[in-house]
């Protein structure tokens, strides 16, 4: 699997597009905005689209992805069914943030812990991951030891979980009991942020290594 992630929103937000690369089938996840600059990474690798994945349902990770399923007809699948009400409150959300106008979706597959996704010859591997938001899902390619992990876990610090339905506790059960029985190997791609991996944020980071979780 191939992958490039592309800073977008004025939270440069990380949406990343995955292609397969014996079938150059792709998709785009969470892609919050500036289509035009997804869609000349698209160009770009010469991909072809064919999903729509979604982490959970914040407005920087989905605000365009209704604009984008709907011009390039394409299914969207994900987030967990919990974030429902987040993608309900997406045209509120733009107009307290000042981002351009977001449609309300309806996702063409809900996800939970255990499903697997296919892009083209690829599978990702769904993990529940809630905290940040009820219903976000993390997306682990075991072949490549890469996790697309939205905004559960970031290089030094972790979600923010003082949002509706935020829990830190819960947040870092999730990361402790979906996350780091991937493996230390494991390089991820956060909401926000340069990539990291699993080993060096069990050491270093100050909310979540393992020394400052110990009791």
């Amino acid at each position: 699997m191939k992958f490039q992630v592309i800073p977008v929103t004025p939270y440069q937000q990380n949406c990343t597009l995955l292609w397969c690369e014996s079938t150059n089938k792709a998709a785009v996840v969470d892609p919050g905005g500036d289509l035009d600059r997804i869609e000349q990474a698209v160009a770009h690798h010469g991909v072809e689209l064919e999903k729509i994945l979604v982490t959970h349902a914040h407005l920087d990770h989905v605000g365009a992805v209704a604009t984008l399923a709907e011009k390039h007809n394409l299914p969207i699948e994900g987030p967990h069914k919990d974030d429902l009400f987040w993608i309900e409150m997406l045209p509120e959300q733009a107009q307290m943030m000042n981002f351009p106008p977001a449609q309300v979706f309806e996702p063409n597959r809900w996800l939970d812990g255990g499903d697997e996704i296919r892009v083209g010859d690829e599978t990702l591997e769904v993990r529940h991951c809630p905290g940040h938001t009820p219903g976000h899902v993390v997306l682990f390619h075991r072949s490549s030891q890469v996790a697309i992990v939205g905004d559960v876990l970031f290089q030094g610090s972790i979600g923010r979980t003082d949002f509706p339905k935020g829990d830190h506790a819960t947040l870092i059960a999730s990361i402790q009991t979906q996350l780091w029985p991937l493996g230390d190997a494991v390089q991820f791609i956060p909401g926000h942020g340069p990539m990291s991996t699993f080993g060096q944020e069990r050491q270093s980071n100050p909310f979540v290594a393992d020394k400052n979780l110990k009791q």
